[in-house]
């Protein structure tokens, strides 16, 4: 799972010309899922973004605060085109992303996870396989990427038996 967080003073997501989501500060995350990827990589992605320690303390201490600190906004838009890469005729291929089916289902449980975790209210996405105008405007800038390893499939553990 990868996320790429960007602290913002505001963002919104607009599909089809209406406005779906808006946040004043916090943070914006583009998250796109690994074919791979398991309940393990949501859950350590979950908690390195709400602990993430982006903003100053009240006493001017930097990286010091997070998101749920500072009670502020999260805006998580679905991504897919994050495991992208350039073919040798650059071309984007997205073979390494999670497929539309599953990756709505992962999508929705990592944003309930996100609301379990801190404040329901304060949680806020897109429309997951939409085309969506992303509108933000950076605070700092402030840019990081979270990122899981993922899981390589689970293989036949079944041990080969040697007739001999």
């Amino acid at each position: 799972m990868r996320l790429v967080v960007q602290r913002v003073k505001s963002a919104s997501v607009t599909v089809e010309g209406s406005r779906v989501s808006s946040i004043g500060p916090g943070l914006v995350a583009l998250v796109g899922l690994h074919e791979h990827d398991c309940d393990n990589d949501m859950t350590y992605c979950c908690r390195k973004l709400l602990a993430a320690k982006l903003w100053a303390n009240d006493n001017g201490g930097q990286w010091r605060h997070g998101v749920k600190q500072k009670n502020l906004d999260l805006l998580c838009v679905s991504q897919f085109t994050l495991y992208g890469k350039l073919s040798k005729k650059n071309q984007p291929d997205y073979k390494m992303a999670m497929k539309a089916e599953p990756a709505e289902t992962m999508y929705a449980a990592f944003l309930k996870m996100l609301k379990d975790n801190y404040d329901e209210e304060k949680i806020h996405d897109g429309v997951f396989g939409a085309m969506m105008d992303v509108e933000l405007v950076n605070d700092g800038p402030v840019t990081i990427i979270i990122e899981s390893a993922p899981s390589p499939p689970e293989q036949d553990q079944t041990p080969e038996i040697d007739d001999e």
